[in-house]
């Protein structure tokens, strides 16, 4: 924005206010008609409007929080991200406890945030409303809107990216500063002029009023100590009936202006700031990291894919919030990655939303209650959040909330049991934001991720890791309180892991042939190369041999096909104990080729086996894991074959699969010739393919054939192997000897 542009059209607006002014307002617009005539006040216009411009850049528009991490402000026009609204049905949101259970579970996402509604572009909003109250969460980005509908007003109509095309010069009043009786609104807007070099400051601000210029921007109500908030209320109502013909916006926190039953502001139209959808965060993103050495290195584009992984998914819901969106940003920008530690990660951003944001801001709160400080908050919260996972409850009655403040501050405070725990609760949603109110009476945590984080800090704390394993080991709802708690254990976490380690053997120790096929895998990779790691090298052969035999294909009751997570957990095994490109290349390329051999049998088959970069859903359901992995790699050099099994190299085996990745299975297999060499493939595979003194594969039916509870066993075996090696990977600390320890017990009978 050029400063000198935006100032022209302020000084334009001032020649209007000066010249209408004696119309309406007596001696006022005497004062002002004097102050804004001849040649020197035509200077003194400038020189006042460039200021103003300037000193709303410099005050409301330089972006910098967190100052531990973020050494220079950044200008908000470079990292803006267009917010999205939500009508005000999102705040009168009436439904029971079961079916808000219910509604979350049903729609299969981590995200607990409103977002229903259609949204609407805010600026849209903003431009269309003389009157409009923004709600939202701590840290969803209220202020930073304000400032923004501020700066898009202060561009010359000539811009074309102007969004705000209403005449008019806005004045931002942080309400937060009316700390004692003195409530002057008008005084208020007045220094801001006067601070700037306006001529007659105060008789210019009496008369943008009257001829209706000003757009006033009234940011953080819910900021106004509580003491004067009902008389701040009363002024700004008076204020605003005196002086309508002016544009309004104002902000508050869903929290305060849902206690007060939104009573005050009648001619504001409500709306909510919805939370960062994935198009929002890709964007901050994008702008976060715009510089040129940024662009260079791709770090937005590495930033965005880290995000979208699997492991990542919680970290990306907090970046769902503004805030912790800038923390998260302030971190990868230092780090180039994000920590494998998940649990420092999230503590921290739990310490900006109990304190450090409030203390930045310079808020004076209200004390919750006399010894009550973040950190005894932190500790009822982790309690709370415990007793309501372990119950599979997500969503908890505000009586039930109530009573379990009361009773925490009873018994650690020695409060009276006569305490208003409901006011405790409100302030502690008013203030951080952690416990938000989701429909009528009804609560939830902010995040999901912040309750799994307390949860596993409860665990720790009370050291209850034995009951997390013993309870909980294979049930994929806790794996990431598992894995925090990994982190949170310190020096502890080689017990958990030992734990764990003996909870994974119990899982097949009923199951002798399960014990049989595990024990096969050991046998099998005796004779080969240390280069790789045993426990990689099993997975290795269990993935060819299930994908040999096709087994196991078996859907349980909820539809879920429990080969694909078998696949996947031994992928995901060999991936975290062995970094070495070759050998994944080489297991891919193995398992195709056995995926091929047990499909020549059945050839009318053939047309759902196709190389394609992104599978259609037709052929996905019929492809295994490692044939999809397959899909978009190549097709890399066999030789590694022998570093990882002893046994005969196949010839022309490289010139048929480069064969299948050109032209695709079903070519490949409409020639008498080529079914030929699909033959003898399969003779070589099973008959010269050798082991020490075993074929790769037992040919007994009888050994491989598993009733459903055994199949459903393994798949719980190896993700349980799968979950201790991540959280190795996510303790802060674990010896090398006492991983290599644990990991030679690992796919072990």
């Amino acid at each position: 924005m050029e400063p000198i542009a935006s100032a022209s059209a302020i000084v334009g607006m001032m020649n209007v206010i000066a010249n209408q002014a004696p119309k309406g307002i007596g001696f006022v617009g005497k004062n002002i008609k004097d102050a804004y005539t001849g040649v020197q006040a035509e200077q003194a216009k400038l020189t006042a409007a460039q200021n103003y411009v300037r000193r709303y850049d410099q005050r409301h528009c330089q972006v910098k929080v967190m100052p531990g991490l973020m050494k220079e402000p950044l200008p908000l026009e470079e990292i803006y991200t267009a917010v999205k609204l939500l009508d005000d049905q999102s705040i009168r949101y009436f439904i029971g406890l079961d079916d808000l259970e219910e509604t979350y579970r049903a729609k299969g996402l981590r995200s607990f945030g409103r977002g229903e509604g259609e949204r609407q572009d805010g600026m849209v909003v903003a431009n269309a409303e003389q009157y409009l109250m923004v709600l939202g969460g701590p840290g969803i980005g209220k202020s930073t809107f304000l400032r923004k509908i501020g700066l898009e007003a202060l561009k010359p109509q000539s811009d074309e990216t102007k969004q705000i095309q209403r005449d008019c010069i806005p004045v931002l009043i942080e309400l937060k500063e009316f700390r004692d009786d003195t409530v002057d609104l008008k005084q208020k807007i007045a220094d801001e002029f006067d601070t700037c070099g306006f001529p007659e400051a105060e008789a210019f601000t009496e008369a943008s009023l009257a001829q209706g210029k000003l757009l006033v921007l009234l940011d953080g109500l819910d900021e106004v100590p509580t003491r004067n908030l009902n008389t701040v209320i009363k002024h700004i109502e008076d204020f605003v009936d005196a002086h309508d013909q002016n544009a309004f916006v104002a902000s508050c926190r869903i929290a305060a202006y849902r206690s007060s039953q939104g009573t005050f502001f009648n001619r504001f139209t409500d709306v909510t700031l919805a939370e960062f959808d994935d198009e929002q965060i890709e964007q901050f993103i994008r702008r976060w990291f715009c510089s040129q050495l940024d662009r260079e290195a791709g770090t937005a584009d590495r930033y965005w894919d880290l995000l979208q992984k699997d492991e990542h998914k919680a970290t990306k819901e907090l970046a769902q919030t503004p805030l912790l969106l800038t923390f998260l940003c302030l971190v990868y920008d230092r780090e180039q990655t994000l920590p494998a530690q998940r649990s420092t990660l999230y503590g921290k951003a739990l310490n900006i939303l109990l304190s450090e944001w409030a203390a930045q801001k310079r808020l004076e709160q209200d004390p919750i209650y006399e010894g009550f400080h973040p950190d005894l908050e932190k500790v009822l919260l982790a309690e709370i959040a415990y007793e309501s996972f372990k119950n599979d409850q997500l969503f908890f009655l505000k009586d039930d909330l109530t009573r379990r403040i009361t009773e925490f501050l009873a018994d650690t405070l020695d409060a009276p049991r006569h305490l208003d725990g409901a006011k405790v609760l409100e302030a502690i949603e008013k203030q951080q934001g952690i416990l938000v109110e989701r429909a009528t009476d009804i609560y939830s945590f902010s995040h999901l991720t912040l309750q799994e984080y307390l949860t596993a800090f409860h665990i720790i704390e009370e050291r209850l890791e034995s009951e997390l394993v013993e309870q909980h080991l294979t049930n994929e709802r806790w794996r990431e309180v598992f894995l925090l708690a990994t982190g949170l254990s310190g020096n502890r976490g080689v017990q958990i892991l030992k734990t764990l380690e003996t909870s994974v053997h119990e899982i097949i120790a009923s199951y002798p042939k399960l014990c049989k096929i595990i024990d096969w895998t050991t046998f099998i990779i005796k004779s080969s190369c240390q280069k790789y790691s045993a426990i990689a090298q099993k997975a290795a052969a269990l993935a060819i041999a299930l994908e040999s035999i096709n087994y196991p294909n078996y859907i349980d009751d909820s539809g879920i096909l429990i080969g694909d997570n078998i696949f996947n957990d031994l992928q995901s095994i060999m991936n975290l104990t062995c970094r070495e490109k070759n050998f994944h290349y080489t297991v891919i390329t193995l398992t195709t080729v056995a995926s091929f051999i047990r499909s020549f049998n059945n050839i009318e088959k053939f047309d759902k086996f196709t190389f394609q970069i992104e599978p259609s859903s037709d052929s996905a359901s019929n492809m295994s894991l490692t044939t999809r992995a397959m899909s978009g790699q190549g097709i890399y050099d066999l030789a590694a074959i022998s570093d990882i099994f002893k046994g005969e190299k196949i010839a022309g085996l490289n010139e048929q699969l480069i064969y299948f990745s050109d032209r695709g299975w079903n070519e490949y297999t409409s020639t008498e010739k080529n079914q030929k060499w699909a033959k003898d493939l399969k003779e070589v595979w099973f008959n010269k393919f050798e082991f020490k003194e075993a074929n790769i594969f037992p040919k007994t039916e009888s050994f491989w054939a598993l009733a459903n509870e055994e199949v459903w066993a393994l798949m719980e075996y190896l993700y349980a192997i799968e979950l201790l090696i991540r959280c190795k990977d996510s303790a802060v600390r674990i010896p090398k000897h006492a991983w290599a320890e644990l990991e030679a017990q690992l796919l072990t009978v």
